[in-house]
């Protein structure tokens, strides 16, 4: 029998009643092990009812039974981690370890919330003027959205989720339906640290369960990432309706290679950055710039290092990459490799015929690498989310970051260099929201906001972080002025002399 993921609304499951049912595939064998319930505009709605609700004392709850809730889920999702871990590498196909890494990303937000109590941190100003003083507060927004891809199905809600309900909110997530149980299971365990009903909720479902979040009056703030198309989508809907927006979209991220590197690092880095997590993910490194000479004894140790990399089922301690998530989203990747000698590539390595004894029918592609990429060419142009790396060759420094600053993304870039100056300039002058170097692929620590410029990012806030902790609540100004005590009506004596 195939097994049923539920909702999970008001502290409990909630049985899908719309009838509707998404499939879910173990990517490793192409088999559907579950079905996801899709949520209507009523169980939104109702979603939302019960979240407005726990709103109504959660927000004013103290700091310290916030808290509380989040250092007993924290120490749950610690204990838990490989349950978890193993429930994304069955939906998504990632190699058990890096889904081990992903919780342990996840984790970092966690303890950062655990530790809001700083960031909520008001300020004090006395005496600006004869007796008045002005304070300046952070306050909850109420029920916050928050809209999850695949390609990290426990990270990214952690992501939102931690510093929103630490600040007060009430939180209700629509995961990927695509890899829906990751997100069931820690709202588990959320419950069972002590969270209150209702606070953190679970809707499963498509594009009808995401519009009715976007339009829904209550809703007032809204976190999504996922591809450039729809998050800019996501950001004109719901600031349409009058809401809060971080809206984080795809990428093309590159590395720059000067002719000073440390090849074997580099090498090392682009094979790692390029094809972990099978290069699904936004932080990927799929455009490596080669500047000057180095261009063919780079590529030469990408491809030495690539050929190695085993590939398997993500439940195999021998394999080092998985499947992509679906059929179809495999098909699309190899179209790009398929095409890219047409469109004047040289094809150095081509995985598009990889299979897995005994895994035939799962979704599997091998490593692609290409070189002398144009920047006309459609790998190259579009974000392609599987493991396919694009080398470019360029003359000069100038030229690499001229090429790199031209993309339309700007989500992350590195540069690998021994230079110092070099690596500062490149700091300084590269358009991007988050930058390595000698660092692949530079996410930040949880104390440090992660996002993207260009059309990497709509919206004013990157997330987590302080930028997080702001997203998820709105500031107050308080101006007091309060009389002398000396100047009490006559008749109230509080001890205070009468002459001034």
């Amino acid at each position: 029998m195939t097994n049923i993921v539920n909702h999970w609304i008001g502290g409990k499951t909630a049985e899908g009643a719309s009838g509707t049912y998404g499939p879910v595939t173990n990517p490793a064998t192409g088999e559907v092990t579950t079905k996801v319930a899709f949520a209507s505009v009523d169980e939104v709605d109702t979603a939302v009812a019960v979240a407005k609700e726990a709103y109504l004392t959660w927000g004013q709850s103290s700091l310290a039974q916030r808290t509380t809730v989040l250092f007993k889920f924290r120490a749950l999702l610690d204990a838990h981690r490989d349950e978890i871990a193993a429930l994304i590498t069955a939906e998504h196909g990632k190699v058990h370890s890096d889904a081990l890494g992903e919780v342990a990303r996840g984790l970092e937000i966690v303890d950062l919330a655990c530790g809001i109590n700083v960031q909520l941190k008001g300020e004090l100003s006395t005496e600006v003027a004869t007796r008045v003083d002005v304070s300046s507060i952070r306050q909850p927004l109420g029920v916050v959205a928050g809209i999850t891809p695949f390609n990290f199905p426990a990270m990214v809600p952690m992501w939102m989720f931690p510093l929103a309900i630490a600040c007060g909110n009430t939180f209700v997530l629509k995961p990927s339906e695509k890899d829906p149980s990751a997100a069931v299971r820690i709202a588990e365990l959320l419950t069972e640290a002590g969270l209150p009903d209702g606070v953190f909720n679970v809707v499963h479902g498509d594009k009808g369960a995401v519009d009715r979040l976007l339009e829904h009056p209550d809703v007032k703030a809204v976190s999504f990432v996922g591809s450039t198309p729809i998050a800019r989508y996501i950001h004109t809907t719901a600031s349409a309706n009058g809401k809060r927006v971080q809206a984080l979209g795809g990428a093309k991220n590159h590395m720059l290679v000067l002719p000073d590197a440390d090849l074997d690092a580099a090498a090392d880095a682009a094979v790692s950055a390029a094809y972990g997590s099978a290069g699904e993910r936004c932080m990927a490194i799929s455009a490596v710039v080669a500047v000057g000479a180095v261009g063919d004894e780079l590529v030469e140790k990408i491809r030495e290092r690539a050929e190695k990399i085993k590939i398997g089922p993500g439940d195999d301690p021998a394999s080092e990459m998985g499947p992509l998530i679906t059929k179809a989203h495999r098909d699309k990747v190899a179209s790009y490799v398929e095409g890219a000698a047409a469109e004047g590539c040289e094809v150095v390595l081509d995985g598009t015929g990889h299979t897995v004894d005994g895994h035939e029918d799962g979704h599997w592609i091998g490593i692609s690498l290409l070189d002398r990429v144009p920047t006309t060419a459609k790998a190259y142009q579009d974000e392609i989310f599987g493991p396919v790396l694009c080398v470019l060759r360029a003359d000069t420094y100038e030229e690499g970051v001229a090429l790199i600053n031209a993309s339309p993304f700007g989500n992350g870039t590195a540069i690998f260099t021994r230079d110092g100056g070099a690596a500062r300039r490149f700091q300084l002058e590269i358009e991007a929201g988050m930058v390595g170097v000698n660092v692949p692929i530079p996410v930040p620590v949880g104390y440090h906001s992660f996002g993207g410029w260009k059309d990497s990012l709509f919206g004013d806030h990157h997330i987590y972080g302080n930028d997080g902790t702001h997203f998820y609540t709105r500031g107050k100004v308080v101006t007091t002025r309060w009389p002398d005590p000396a100047d009490a009506p006559a008749g109230v004596d509080l001890g205070f002399p009468r002459n001034h």
